[in-house]
């Protein structure tokens, strides 16, 4: 395993209370290759009525791309912060203050899974458009709607979960539980009769700059990125980070360990071994080859990743230090 070693910034401390971020490349991370997404959303602009943005819910301060509001700021715009059962929802009213005082008026809490809050969007869109101008699109009776936001924070599911309240009809986006499934700004997609509303599915697009190594970090836990491109192992220490510094102890439970450990080469061994996520190797010693079984600490990271995503650890919030200081 290739980790850094454990940074404990106060010695009285049970928990590591930072995380070490020094050496990492987050550019390396986010590429930035996603500007032709943005180019042609820019280019559709003139058939839109009014941009919703989906974020997810878990990290509500944190990676949204500061340049939809630049690119497309002239549209009336609904920020969607999806996933909320997988949130810890204890303080949202501190966050909508929070997200108030940076100019969001307009901000919905959702969980496509179960259609959770969904009613209220159209009704909400239909509000925005009609105190707005629709410029030369005043005349169409019909809505158009684009929906945009980083990858991986459920924009598809958002459209398909739309469409089942609305029309009482199956998926007509496709959904998947890691960045990158749609890769393109697909034709419009009807959600709703009355009023005659048509969406816009957009691929996801990242910042060409993150703001700091932790919030790559947070956008990561939260899928938003292929994990190989930071090290299942890195974020899987981070997440251990997370879940002890917030006393989030129900992996402990889960996996069946004898107890919270903040060492994670010790806790993804103990994931390995219980689940069986072994391998053979070879070590060469002075009379010959012989196989070892050694633990797969990546296929231990893997799922000790999934099994966070998936809620099975607990609703967390991923901003909560930015809470406190509210």
């Amino acid at each position: 395993m290739r980790l850094f070693p454990r940074a404990f910034c106060a010695s009285v401390a049970t928990w590591r209370q930072c995380f070490p971020l020094h050496g990492r490349d987050v550019a390396r991370w986010f590429p930035g290759h996603m500007a032709k997404g943005l180019k042609k959303m820019q280019s559709r602009l003139k058939l839109v009525d009014c941009i919703i943005e989906v974020h997810d819910s878990r990290i509500s301060f944190h990676g949204r791309n500061p340049l939809f509001q630049e690119t497309l700021g002239l549209k009336p715009h609904l920020l969607v912060l999806n996933k909320m059962d997988l949130a810890d929802l204890t303080e949202q009213q501190k966050i909508m203050q929070h997200l108030e005082g940076e100019g969001l008026k307009n901000i919905i809490f959702t969980n496509c899974v179960k259609d959770e809050n969904i009613k209220q969007i159209i009704p909400k869109i239909t509000e925005l458009i009609g105190s707005s101008y629709r410029y030369h699109r005043a005349e169409n009776m019909e809505y158009c709607i684009m929906v945009i936001g980083v990858p991986n924070v459920g924009k598809s599911s958002l459209i398909n979960s739309l469409r089942r309240q609305h029309l009482k009809t199956g998926k007509a986006a496709r959904v998947g539980g890691e960045p990158g499934i749609t890769r393109a700004v697909t034709s419009r997609i009807q959600v709703s009769e009355r009023p005659l509303m048509f969406l816009l599915d957009t691929p996801g697009v990242l910042a060409p700059q993150i703001g700091s190594v932790e919030t790559g970090l947070k956008l990561a836990l939260c899928g938003t990125v292929l994990d190989h491109l930071i090290g299942e192992e890195t974020m899987a220490d981070y997440l251990l980070y997370i879940l002890n510094r917030h006393q989030m102890f129900r992996y402990v439970q889960h996996y069946g360990l004898s107890g919270a450990s903040d060492d994670i080469e010790c806790v993804l061994k103990s994931i390995a071994v219980r689940l069986g996520k072994t391998r053979k190797v070879k070590v060469l010693t002075g009379t010959g080859d012989v196989n070892v079984i050694q633990p797969n600490y990546s296929a231990a990271a893997r799922d000790f990743l999934q099994t966070f995503r998936s809620g099975l650890l607990g609703p967390v919030m991923l901003d909560r230090d930015i809470l406190q200081g509210c």
